[in-house]
């Protein structure tokens, strides 16, 4: 009954961004949803904004804790939160839990950009501080707006989204160079050679992927944010301020 009761609240936001992405309706219903959305992301900058350098981990909310996939992204959630980063995710189970966890255990900062969603919703236990998104492409802007790095660890087609989607704002420097980390050689060993397809096709030029890392080893991640991000961008650690004219408020 409290599954059900948790759905048919929820129904109605899904039901809302679908209708809006089935095409044109009346001008006053487009208006109010676009009010919707822009306060959407004035609740994201109010929760966000004094985060201080993040790192985004990307990565499946299917993988348990006994998981390889999941111990790796506590590993990686640790280091990064060692290195000075808070670790942001999408703030749902699975890699996601992983990498805040080892950022919670570690001392660090760790939060979460939740999705509305029928089922994965529930913000894992691992966060100092987590906002709940009701639309899909507000979530993924703040997921990249402030972070220096991403880390995509095993995922599925959510993953592939964003892993895609943060090389292509690279490639059309709509953001900056920031290091790309893709995590698990074997998982994405089909992935590798697409990629290598797309250079030798002609498709991507080289340049495209000059800042991403393929790799297993959480150290040679930490070496190569530490040289394309914290280096290249002069990040530091910064006190969060108390609160601001949006009504930010600190960790």
């Amino acid at each position: 009954m409290a599954s059900k009761k948790k759905f048919d609240k929820i129904l109605p936001i899904l039901t809302e961004e679908k209708s809006f992405l089935s095409g044109p309706r009346s001008r006053w219903r487009e208006f109010v949803f676009t009010l919707k959305v822009v306060w959407s992301f004035v609740r994201g900058f109010q929760k966000m904004h004094f985060l201080g350098p993040c790192v985004t981990v990307f990565g499946s909310a299917r993988f348990g804790e006994h998981t390889p996939h999941y111990k790796k992204a506590e590993e990686v959630g640790d280091a990064l939160a060692k290195m000075g980063f808070t670790v942001m995710t999408g703030g749902g189970p699975g890699i996601m839990e992983a990498a805040n966890k080892g950022a919670y255990q570690a001392g660090g900062y760790s939060v979460g950009c939740n999705i509305v969603l029928p089922f994965e919703q529930t913000p894992n236990r691992y966060l100092h501080k987590w906002i709940t998104i009701p639309y899909f492409f507000v979530r993924k802007v703040l997921l990249v707006k402030y972070s220096y790095a991403f880390v995509v660890m095993p995922g599925g087609i959510g993953t592939l989204d964003e892993f895609f989607e943060s090389l292509l704002l690279i490639q059309t420097e709509i953001i900056q160079q920031f290091p790309v980390v893709l995590f698990g050689t074997d998982y994405y060993k089909n992935l590798i050679a697409h990629l290598e397809q797309m250079k030798t096709e002609k498709s991507i030029d080289r340049l495209d992927l000059s800042k991403l890392l393929i790799t297993d080893s959480v150290e040679e991640m930490q070496t190569y944010i530490s040289e394309h991000a914290v280096q290249k961008f002069g990040l530091i650690k910064k006190a969060p301020k108390r609160k601001w004219w949006l009504g930010e408020t600190a960790m």
